[in-house]
């Protein structure tokens, strides 16, 4: 009688748990750096934003009775909503506040909220060029 070759059951359910648990480990692990690569646009755009505050502030007359000096709106930063359109992220998950440099250091806070698709983390803010999660 000739001798069978191949793998006994017992052998390929070994592998298949191998197989198994690997891949248990390096799904979230995969999820996490496609959430990173995501939010890497939001980055991007917020970055943009807060340049931009920074010469709005550059270019107005140091005045403290303006009101609506602390807060642009894209168009006074020189922005059409469209240029905030990606893939991940619009203009409407971006929200911003500047300080008027007469009344001291200027000081700006961009903040992103998570776009479509975007499970975690749900913003992260741009403060005088440091990011933090909120």
């Amino acid at each position: 009688m000739k001798a069978k070759k191949g793998f006994t059951l017992i052998e390929l359910m070994v592998v298949i748990l191998i197989v198994s648990i690997l891949a248990a480990v390096a799904i979230p692990i995969m999820r996490g750096r496609i959430d990173s690569a995501k939010w890497s646009e939001g980055k991007a755009m917020a970055g943009t934003i807060a340049s931009a505050l920074r010469a709005y502030a550059a270019e107005q007359p140091f005045d403290e009775d303006t009101p609506a000096y602390a807060n642009p709106s894209l168009t006074e930063l020189g922005f059409l909503a469209s240029d905030f359109t990606g893939t991940y992220f619009d203009s409407a998950d971006f929200s911003w506040t500047s300080s008027n440099p007469s009344a001291g250091p200027f000081t700006s806070t961009v903040t992103v909220t998570a776009g479509t698709g975007i499970t975690s983390p749900t913003s992260y803010q741009l403060q005088d060029g440091i990011w933090s999660i909120p």
